[in-house]
């Protein structure tokens, strides 16, 4: 131990250098030290302290009378202090120590944990003559420390912690659960006593990935059980880091595969047994699967179909509107009714549409699409048929939306009302109906969605010459391929000739019944003429029966 006159020595050599240094033109030691944020101290080789900033009596709570010239061992325990020397002579050797645990009692008597980083103090001669000590408040950090223990502890998925080497540092219960250790049987064991060589090295190779960019996602690992099962798991990592921000391990994350894994094999069972064309891909549009009914669409062989590119089978703008639909995909989960025309093994272009929606990884991230085509030659000659025969039907029949929009009208509608083909087509049927026949064909419309026909609607549609034409409207449902009401086909009967009937016949009728008058009246004069005949006829006999009776008595 030095003496007294040593270490006035130490003193006046201590003293000297700052003068040195301060008439170098260099930062005052003692203002760094004042005004350093961090409790700051300065120590001889004994552990007295000769300098502390006023962080340190905020950290203790003493006044700065009451720090300086003590001994260390005044605010630490017996055991820190023999800790503290041994650190004081590493200082000695190697000129740094780091993060030395030290527990002072402050002004009230509270055990504050703190952590010492301190570097050498040399004479000019480089002889180490004390410490420069600085002292870290590890209060919060004991706290959150505390706060991330419990969190793993309580965690509902498995979580533990391991160093660089892959051994187990702590697990939380469902670890435990998971795999039917106890603590003592994985606790300190290396990860390679439950995993093989190769899941190992594999491991390994993530706890680099996680040093290099603090995390590792989605490892597959495949951990033997106490009963040796081995059960697929996914594992996401991320750096555990010390105080100074050195990745000292890493905390791991652990997901149960099996049932993921069975839902996987069950969706890949009804991808392939599907009677449509089903099919996967990643956000490229690279193929990664699919079935059976896509080879019998296009005619190539499985080998010929995954990991292709679609553009392998579609044209440019096709895969231009493909790439659009996944985005789609990524930003609503679903894209419907997007038209491809893939090229067959023959070379046929087949016309098909597209459902697909979101395929997602673990995290509900979207990384690609299932895709259902639905080939649409026969629909597709349906459609030409139905728009054949619409065009050549006799009667004026059009297509609208449920909104009244027309959508296709045939020659005898243009013939009815005189308008040219793009006067109408795209045009509502309010443009030529009133208002309440608006409401009344929107009514029909309902009708048709619910019952799938409505019939005898009455419509009086103006022409392009103005004149009003009565007509009558029979309409059905219009449906898509999943059979769901998108319109109406319309068919309309003019009613011109008919109300022509209709008023000839009223005439016809007019007249007859006035010929029926006429006729009553004629029969009235005939009958009275008849009557009165009658009348005299009779009055006549009587005066010859009167003429009779005079002669008789005469004679």
């Amino acid at each position: 131990m030095a003496g007294p006159r040593e270490l006035a020595m130490q003193a006046k050599v201590m003293e000297s250098e700052r003068r040195r240094v301060k008439s170098r033109g260099s930062l005052d030691a003692d203002i760094i030290i004042a005004n350093a944020p961090d409790p700051v101290f300065v120590s001889d080789l004994e552990g007295k302290i000769l300098q502390a900033n006023d962080a340190v009596s905020q950290l203790l709570g003493f006044r700065q009378d009451e720090v300086l010239e003590q001994s260390l061992a005044r605010f630490i325990s017996p055991e820190e202090t023999r800790e503290f020397r041994a650190a004081l002579r590493e200082v000695v050797e190697r000129g740094v120590m780091r993060n030395v645990v030290l527990n002072p009692r402050s002004a009230g008597g509270e055990v504050i944990p703190t952590s010492l980083n301190a570097s050498a103090l040399r004479d000019p001669d480089g002889r180490a003559i004390g410490v420069i000590g600085i002292l870290r408040d590890m209060r919060e950090l004991d706290k959150a420390r505390a706060y991330a223990e419990s969190l793993i502890k309580n965690a509902p998925d498995p979580v533990f912690v391991s160093d660089l080497e892959g051994k187990i540092l702590q697990a939380n219960d469902a670890v435990f659960a998971l795999l039917g250790f106890r603590p003592d049987e994985l606790i300190e064991q290396s990860l390679s006593r439950i995993i093989s060589s190769a899941e190992t090295r594999e491991f390994l190779a993530a706890l680099r990935e996680v040093v290099e960019r603090g995390v590792t996602r989605n490892a597959r690992l495949n951990p033997r059980s106490a009963s040796g099962e081995g059960i697929p798991t996914t594992l996401n990592a991320s750096a555990l880091h010390d105080t100074d921000g050195k990745v000292i391990g890493a905390i791991g994350i652990l997901r149960d595969m099996r049932e993921l894994d069975k839902a996987r094999a069950y969706a890949e069972s009804l991808i392939k047994n599907a009677p449509d064309p089903v099919f996967v891909s990643d956000l490229e549009g690279k193929i990664l699967q699919a079935n059976d009914a896509v080879s019998a669409l296009l005619g190539f062989r499985p080998d010929e179909v995954l990991e292709q590119s679609l553009s392998r089978f579609i044209s440019p703008e096709e895969t231009r509107e493909f790439t659009a639909a996944l985005r789609e995909v990524v930003e609503r989960g679903v894209t419907r009714n997007a038209r491809l025309n893939p090229r067959s093994a023959s070379g046929e272009g087949i016309p098909t549409t597209l459902n697909a929606s979101a395929l997602r990884d673990g995290d509900g991230r979207v990384i690609g699409a299932l895709g259902i085509l639905r080939d649409m030659r026969e629909l597709d000659k349906a459609k030409a048929y139905a728009e054949s025969l619409i065009k050549n039907a006799p009667d004026p029949v059009f297509v609208s939306d449920l909104e009244g929009k027309i959508l296709q009208a045939n020659d005898a509608v243009f013939a009815l009302l005189g308008f040219r083909a793009d006067e109408l087509i795209e045009q509502s049927l309010s443009r030529i109906i009133s208002p309440a026949e608006a409401r009344a064909f929107l009514a029909a419309l309902r009708e048709v969605v619910e019952r799938g026909v409505t019939r005898n609607a009455h419509l009086n549609p103006r022409s392009a010459s103005g004149e009003v034409i009565p007509t009558t409207l029979n309409a059905s449902a219009l449906r898509d391929p999943d059979g769901k009401v998108i319109g109406a086909i319309g068919i309309l009967r003019d009613m011109r000739e008919y109300e022509q009937v209709v008023r000839d016949l009223e005439k016809s009728k007019g007249e007859l019944q006035e010929k029926i008058l006429d006729l009553e009246k004629f029969e009235e004069v005939v009958v009275g003429r008849e009557l009165k005949m009658i009348a005299l006829e009779k009055e006549l006999e009587s005066l010859r029966k009167v003429v009779g009776r005079s002669k008789g008595d005469s004679v």
